[in-house]
């Protein structure tokens, strides 16, 4: 079975053309939708929907940064072991620890330029993080291309957070 990379004929490579995933994904879909498939056997309906409903999953994790750097490890057969390995380096769970003491602070004051601020490190630290990951992707170290997605995975989450602290100011 292709990899998701190769059902859209793109390289199999952290920097991607989003255009190119763009239009390989309508190509895509345009030879498989079900809308397609209308006067076709039940087998035939069944086959087209099955792989428009993967070309789906894999336009969706090819655009998705992380998901993206998560597939490359595990297609170099890196589990990222993400329920079992939470082990972080001592100073990013440090950094974490700062930016929680912040964000408890922001919510009690209710301070957006706080949480603002807060934002702007975590976008930050996100595309930074996105860049150490590329550049290890591209090396070939699966194992710490995993580290990064994993703390990329805590980053996001607190993201939300943050998003939810904000959606709470305007409530």
């Amino acid at each position: 079975m292709q990899n998701h990379f190769e059902l859209f004929q793109l390289p199999r490579q952290f920097a991607i053309d989003a255009g190119a995933l763009d239009a390989a994904y309508r190509e895509v879909q345009g030879r498989v939708h079900p809308d397609k498939f209308v006067n076709a056997t039940d087998a035939e309906k069944r086959v087209a929907m099955q792989w428009a409903t993967r070309a789906n999953e894999a336009y969706q994790t090819l655009k998705n940064p992380q998901r993206r750097a998560q597939y490359l490890c595990e297609l170099h057969g890196v589990d990222l072991q993400t329920e079992s390995n939470t082990a972080m380096p001592m100073a990013f769970l440090m950094q974490q620890m700062e930016w929680r003491e912040e964000l408890a602070e922001a919510r009690a004051a209710r301070d957006a330029a706080l949480l603002d601020k807060l934002d702007g490190q975590l976008r930050t630290a996100r595309k930074d993080l996105l860049k150490d990951i590329e550049a290890q992707l591209d090396a070939g170290d699966y194992h710490a291309a995993a580290q990064g997605v994993r703390a990329l995975m805590f980053l996001e989450k607190f993201g939300e957070e943050v998003r939810f602290a904000f959606d709470a100011l305007d409530a």
